[in-house]
């Protein structure tokens, strides 16, 4: 189940600006680990981390409205809703915790050994059950690039929580609070987040426009026992890094991971059980995404995004019998259809098409204010069934940040949220209420406020 609260945003940081390639390969490669500016160090090993509590009050939530609670959207006992819930205004509220276990050293002749091992925690118990956010080691040249090898994040997700992410690729020009992130961008759409038997190589840092492109590619092999439904993830990503100038192109390509649409997704298999492999078909997803930030005079920023999603479908499937069996993870069906050859509840493929855009400005060294606009599309796909894909998701946000130290920011926040009709929310999204806390089956607009503190060390 997705969370509705964004993640910290990380310490100010001076603008990046154009540099010899080789001299600072090894500067560009660490950014890949960015860390704010306090950290505790104890020779080749340092410790750092955030803590993040936030507080939110939203308008037409229907708590427990589902009949079915912690269902998928797609299975079709999920669709009902319980009549006579309470329905109004309501807070919520999330701590999270994430330390970050490095190591980095120095071997000689422009090598580098690393290491990074992370975890996260929401309200006190592990945000993602048997995932690990970061557990790999790898090695760094200044001349030939970056190797790494484990579990790690991927691109799709990290690089578009800016600037929220604490492990963007240098993804933010001056930081501070202010404009965090919308996790209707972030995590929505048809990428996947956690890895967790990668490879990754970065190749180095070339000079080009006046500015550094670094060039990356991540495959993953999924989680083990899959032998006919093999996953594999391949994601490509460029990014140009100038002086005023960021701009982040994605390509994520996966097979036979879970289908979703939540960008922060773990790539796993098809199901959560290897043993379902030789009862399913295979399936696949991707997005390719481009955003596009600038800095106006050193104090105005402007953002943009631009994502194309694009889904198999996967049919339903009973992996166990009985009542009460278990079924794989489906996605778009036609349910009690059949397609061309009479199998029964077939998915279809679908494509979407989802924008952002915002800008803030930085008042001074400490404050500064912004607004976004997120826009989740809707789906093209030959269901004749409707599961979403004719509704759309409009997300604006106004927030200010105050920055009292460079460890500690606090700030506040205010959205205005609109589906394009009633109705089960857009394909994109992966559960009905995700990212707004209100159901699209119970009501098609609403609002929150909401204030916290992100504390990095």
């Amino acid at each position: 189940m997705p969370h509705t609260t964004s993640l910290p945003t990380p310490a100010p940081r001076p603008a990046p600006r154009p540099r010899a390639a080789r001299r600072h390969a090894v500067a560009f490669a660490a950014a890949l680990a960015a860390a704010p500016a306090l950290a505790v160090e104890v020779g080749p090993f340092s410790l750092t981390g955030f803590a993040k509590a936030e507080v939110t009050r939203t308008t037409n939530v229907c708590e427990d409205c589902q009949r079915e609670l912690g269902e998928n959207r797609h299975r079709v006992w999920a669709d009902d809703i319980v009549f006579g819930k309470p329905f109004g205004t309501r807070n919520s509220d999330v701590t999270l915790v994430q330390p970050y276990l490095g190591f980095k050293q120095d071997v000689g002749r422009g090598w580098q050994a690393f290491g990074l091992l992370s975890q996260r925690w929401r309200d006190g118990k592990v945000d993602l059950k048997g995932w690990l956010y970061e557990r790999n080691i790898g090695v760094a040249h200044e001349d030939w690039g970056r190797l790494t090898l484990g579990a790690m994040t991927t691109r799709s997700w990290s690089a578009a929580d800016y600037p929220s992410s604490f492990n963007a690729i240098s993804s933010d020009f001056w930081g501070g609070g202010g404009v965090g992130t919308n996790t209707a961008w972030s995590d929505a759409g048809a990428g996947y987040g956690l890895l967790s038997r990668a490879v990754r190589f970065m190749f180095r840092p070339v000079e080009l426009f006046g500015g550094d492109v670094l060039l990356e590619a991540t495959y993953d092999i999924g989680k083990r026992g899959w032998d006919n439904n093999k996953p594999e993830l391949l994601e490509l990503y460029a990014k140009y890094i100038g002086r005023e100038l960021l701009v982040d192109v994605i390509v994520q390509q996966a097979k036979n991971g879970e289908p979703v649409a939540w960008g922060k997704a773990p790539f796993g298999g098809l199901t959560p059980f290897a043993q379902d492999d030789a009862l399913l078909g295979s399936s696949s997803q991707g997005v390719v995404m481009l955003m596009v930030r600038h800095v106006i005079d050193g104090r105005i920023e402007v953002s943009g995004g631009i994502r194309f999603n694009r889904w198999s479908g996967a049919y339903a499937v009973q992996t166990t019998p009985g009542p009460q069996g278990r079924w794989n993870s489906m996605f778009n069906v036609n349910w009690n259809g059949v397609d061309a050859n009479g199998v029964q509840n077939p998915g279809y493929k679908a494509r979407s098409t989802d924008f952002t855009l915002g800008t803030r400005y930085r008042i001074n060294d400490k404050l500064s204010a912004g607004v976004s606009l997120v826009y989740l599309g809707k789906a093209d796909t030959d269901n004749p069934s409707e599961r979403g894909q004719s509704n759309t998701l409009t997300v604006g946000t106004a927030s200010v940040g105050y920055s009292v130290t460079r460890q500690i920011q606090v700030y506040a926040n205010a959205s205005a949220y609109r589906y394009g009709r009633k109705g089960q929310a857009p394909l994109s999204m992966p559960a009905h209420d995700a990212f707004t806390g209100i159901d699209s089956r119970v009501a098609d607009r609403g609002n929150s406020y909401g204030v916290g503190v992100n504390i990095n060390f």
